[in-house]
């Protein structure tokens, strides 16, 4: 098995229905445009509050993706 390197971004992921939800959507989106996602690491869920009611589910993460050199 060779060597690997990892790059680590944070996205923010939303959802009206969970955290859950707001992490999947996030990946999810992410893994559309970035190769080899293999660890997300929950950093921070807050919400957003709205004439009395939570509006928004908000998950930060820190991702990590195998590190491609281009050729």
């Amino acid at each position: 098995m060779g060597t690997s390197v990892y790059k680590i971004i944070d996205i923010v992921g939303t959802s009206p229905k969970s955290w859950e939800d707001a992490a999947k959507v996030a990946l999810e989106t992410a893994s559309k445009s970035l190769e080899d996602i293999r660890v997300a690491e929950v950093v921070k869920q807050d919400v957003t509050f709205e004439n009395g009611k939570v509006s928004a589910f908000r998950v930060r993460l820190n991702i990590s993706f195998k590190y491609h050199i281009e050729k």
